[in-house]
């Protein structure tokens, strides 16, 4: 699957860490958001350790964008809390066990790879200003 609960989340939390002016704790964030604190920060952290967020300890901690808006690709953001880069198809993202051909000989393939070239392209070119304007 493309977009999980987590790049969901992940592009929520920027929506609203953008607005804010100060850095804004997970809590505050996903009481705001209505997610659950454990899984918000688990995502918040990945974003932090791929750069995407600066994060704050102690008692006025919390997270801010770590760039401008501009600079922060969906691609980016997404493989961050993913772990890898998202697939549209199991095929596209190197899985040996394709299940539509067990001899390895998809017929399809080159097209997936290609609408997969796509979707990386255009998730790479969309950044959160781009989303903010919407």
């Amino acid at each position: 699957m493309l977009i999980t609960r987590a790049s969901e989340y992940a592009i929520l939390s920027l929506i609203v860490l953008s607005k804010t002016s100060s850095p804004m704790d997970s809590e505050t964030l996903s009481r705001e958001l209505s997610i659950s604190k454990s899984f918000l920060a688990k995502i918040l952290q990945a974003l932090a350790k791929n750069k995407v967020l600066i994060s704050y300890k102690g008692v006025n901690g919390g997270f801010s964008l770590a760039k401008n808006p501009s600079e922060i690709n969906m691609l980016k953001v997404m493989s961050s809390v993913e772990g890898k880069v998202p697939a549209v198809f199991d095929c596209t993202s190197g899985n040996k066990d394709c299940p539509s051909d067990k001899a390895n000989i998809c017929a399809i393939l080159p097209f997936l790879n290609k609408l997969q070239g796509k979707i990386d392209s255009f998730l790479a070119d969309l950044t959160l200003a781009d989303i903010l304007e919407d």
